[in-house]
């Protein structure tokens, strides 16, 4: 996700600090959730071996899948991030998400 580690005192309001048996331990920073989308990808694209847009329509639609469920569409320029990526146009994404969306209610 691209989290980063620091001692609890260089903590930011935002940050984590976690705490083991009272005492604080280590704080986590979490990167923004556009940030985290990026590692998303290339996470996917080492899962896969190759680059998104050269996947098949079948692995595109899960890709889709995934990244819906990792919320990755709540973010803004999702779509438009998802689908450069991806190699197709924002409409394709739309319609990946739809028919999945579709499906789940049946």
């Amino acid at each position: 996700m691209g989290g980063e580690l620091l001692v609890p005192e260089r903590a930011q309001p935002d940050d984590v600090v976690l705490s083991w048996e009272g005492e604080d331990v280590v704080a986590v920073r979490l990167p923004q959730l556009a940030d985290s989308l990026d590692h998303i990808l290339a996470a996917l694209e080492r899962r896969h071996g190759k680059p998104l847009a050269e996947l098949d329509r079948k692995s595109k639609q899960e890709v889709v899948r995934t990244l819906e469920a990792r919320g990755a569409f709540s973010v803004r320029h999702g779509v438009e991030t998802v689908a450069g990526a991806l190699g197709v146009s924002r409409f394709t994404v739309y319609n990946y998400l739809n028919r999945e969306n579709a499906a789940k209610g049946q």
